[in-house]
């Protein structure tokens, strides 16, 4: 069973009791970024930066090194620009330079520049024994995501710890931010219009989508219970469910995101990983936040489930 191919989602391919499903899927990697990359660099007031930026998240969404006409004409550069721009970061140690193949690919220097975020990241350090624990126990996917507005959420943390088939996904992988049970946190969470909310809802594609109208309903019963379901609408034969983490501020940047293939949660099996989702995530708060354990914070936010 493999999922359909999206414009504007981000679903995992699901071969029939095989491995190499990935999350988000090598169509997508290759497909949507790329316009999303170009339309970017159309509206930023610093173009010189926008560029170099397209220009590395081009390449390191491409399976195979590029030649400079193929990065130009994926993001509509001049390829007398993009030469100029893979040259500069050729030359701060990006971007590697393969005289042979004539072709451009990312280099070691970025690994410098994520270890340095990774270091930071207190989030991620809290996170993944929490979601080692969850994937062990109910045999998911686990996720710790980033929120970045309406635009997308980043997989900054994961787990897949459990004993039978699961996505495969890394980190850095990116999906849409109104997609699925994570997508319903932002919605339910976020302070954003209902306009923008509807706007961006219209672009999303899904194996089994929601009318608007019972999107809109699912996004308030995310509001009353603190995390979202998604039961195949995003991706035929797998659940989805996700929980924000929230910050002092009452917000929230984070959120956990567990994922199941096919029948392998049963109703008890939901109502007990949505407990223990639930709990994850208010120990991460509390423990980003500074607070003690009888200390209710930014996290009272979360209710528990049921």
């Amino acid at each position: 069973m493999r999922g359909p191919s999206h414009d504007h989602g981000v679903s995992p391919a699901f071969p029939a009791m095989t491995g190499g499903a990935s999350y988000p899927p090598r169509s997508q990697q290759r497909s949507r970024p790329d316009r999303d990359l170009a339309s970017a660099m159309e509206a930023s007031k610093a173009p010189a930066i926008s560029r170099a930026v397209a220009v590395l998240r081009f390449l390191g969404k491409a399976d195979l090194p590029c030649g400079v006409h193929t990065v130009a004409r994926e993001l509509g550069l001049v390829p007398s620009t993009c030469l100029h721009v893979l040259r500069t970061l050729v030359a701060e140690g990006l971007v590697s330079f393969d005289r042979d193949t004539k072709r451009y690919a990312l280099d070691a220097g970025i690994l410098t520049l994520a270890r340095h975020w990774l270091r930071r990241n207190r989030f991620t350090d809290m996170a993944q024994p929490l979601l080692d624990d969850l994937g062990q126990t109910y045999d998911v996917t686990a996720l710790g995501v980033r929120t970045s507005g309406l635009d997308h959420m980043v997989v900054v943390a994961l787990s897949q710890t459990g004993p039978t088939l699961q996505l495969s996904t890394h980190i850095g992988s990116r999906f849409p931010a109104l997609i699925s049970a994570s997508g319903r946190c932002v919605a339910a969470f976020g302070d954003f219009a209902e306009a923008d909310l509807l706007a961006r809802f219209a672009t999303l594609q899904w194996d089994n989508a929601p009318t608007v109208e019972q999107w809109l309903e699912q996004v308030e019963q995310t509001r009353r219970l603190g995390f979202a379901v998604d039961h195949g609408q995003y991706i035929a034969g797998a659940s989805v469910m996700a929980t924000p983490v929230w910050e002092t501020d009452g917000t929230f940047r984070h959120a956990l995101v567990t994922i199941a293939i096919g029948g392998a949660l049963h109703r008890t099996d939901t109502d007990a990983l949505s407990a223990s989702l639930l709990t994850a995530a208010k120990t991460i708060s509390r423990r980003l936040n500074g607070l003690s354990a009888d200390e209710e914070g930014p996290v009272g936010k979360i209710r528990k489930a049921g």
